[in-house]
C-alpha cells in the first residue's frame, strides 16, 4: 500500500468511528418557597424528579424572605409562598404570571400546644395570662405572622397577648419547633402542624371563624423562570390529584375546609 493510500486508509478508518455524543444537560427548576410547605413539596419533587427526570432544588424560607430573594437574584422558576397573602404581593409587583397561577392547599389558623395541654390553653384570651410563653412566626417576612396580629388584634387582645410573645419565628419550621423544644407553651400557627412533628406530637385549639381567614396555598411561574415550560409542568403537577396527594398524606386540606370544629391531629376535612 502506497503512502497516499495508507493516508486515505486511516483517514476513512477515523471518520467511520461512531461520534462521542455530547452528554444531555439535566433540566433543574428552582423553586422558591414558604417553609409551610416543607413536608409535602419536599415529597412532590422527588416524585416529579422520578416521573419527569427533571431536578428540582428548594429553597424554603419566609415567604416574604424568599419572594425578595427572587427579586434580588432575578432568578427561580417556581414561586410557592405559605399563603396567599404573598402570591398577591408577587402578582402585584409583576414577579409571577397570573395566568401561571393554581390553587394547592387550604390553611387554618389555629392555636398549637403540646399534647395534653398542661396549660390548659382553651381560647386566644388564655393567651394573655401571665407568665404564659407565647412564640408567633415574624411579621413582615413570615405570612403566618401577618395572620396572628391579624387575629389578635380582631379579637381586641393585641396588647394584652404581645408581652407574653418571647420570640419570633423566622418561618413556620422554626414556629413549629418550638413546641417540639419546649421553649413556648403555645404558638399561633397552622392546622397542618399537629402533623408535622409525630414524635412530639401537638394539638389544635380552635379560633373563632369570625375573627380568622382560611388562606390556601398557591403556586405560579416567576417571570425569571428560564424554562417556562417546564415550570408551569411543575406547578400544574403540584394541583393535580397527584400533587395535591402528597400534600394529603401529611395532613393539608386539598379542598376548601368549613370551619366548624377545626381539625385535631389525625383528623380529616379534605
Amino acid at each position: 500500500m502506497g503512502g497516499l493510500s495508507r493516508l486515505l486508509f486511516i483517514v476513512v478508518a477515523a471518520t467511520s468511528l461512531p461520534m462521542a455524543q455530547p452528554k444531555r444537560e439535566q433540566k433543574e427548576l428552582h423553586v422558591f418557597a414558604g417553609a409551610a410547605n416543607m413536608p409535602p413539596l419536599m415529597q412532590a419533587a422527588r416524585l416529579y424528579e422520578k416521573r419527569y427526570g427533571v431536578k428540582v432544588r428548594l429553597t424554603f424560607g419566609g415567604s416574604g424572605v424568599v419572594l425578595s430573594q427572587i427579586k434580588l437574584a432575578r432568578k427561580g422558576d417556581v414561586y410557592v409562598p405559605g399563603s396567599d397573602d404573598y402570591m398577591e404581593k408577587a402578582l402585584k409587583e409583576g414577579i409571577v404570571d397570573p395566568k401561571s397561577v393554581w390553587v394547592v392547599c387550604w390553611l387554618v389558623p389555629v392555636i398549637n400546644v403540646p399534647k395534653g395541654n398542661p396549660k390548659g390553653i382553651k381560647s386566644l384570651q388564655d393567651l394573655a395570662r401571665p407568665g404564659l410563653r407565647v412564640a408567633i412566626a415574624a411579621p413582615g417576612s413570615v405570612c403566618l405572622g401577618d395572620v396572628a396580629i391579624e387575629i389578635l388584634q380582631k379579637a381586641g387582645l393585641w396588647e394584652k397577648v404581645k408581652p407574653n410573645i418571647v420570640m419570633q419565628a423566622k418561618d413556620c419550621a422554626d414556629l413549629a419547633a418550638q413546641l417540639k423544644l419546649g421553649t413556648v407553651d403555645a404558638i399561633i400557627g397552622w392546622d397542618v402542624f399537629a402533623y408535622w412533628y409525630p414524635d412530639a406530637p401537638m394539638e389544635n385549639i380552635a379560633i373563632p371563624p369570625d375573627i380568622l381567614r382560611v388562606r390556601h396555598i398557591p403556586a405560579g411561574v416567576t417571570v425569571f423562570a428560564r424554562d417556562k415550560k417546564e415550570a408551569q409542568r411543575f406547578v400544574n403537577f403540584l394541583a393535580s390529584k397527584e400533587g395535591k396527594q402528597c400534600y394529603a398524606q401529611c395532613g393539608y386540606c386539598t379542598k376548601p375546609p368549613t370551619l366548624a370544629g377545626t381539625r385535631k391531629q389525625g383528623g380529616t376535612n379534605r
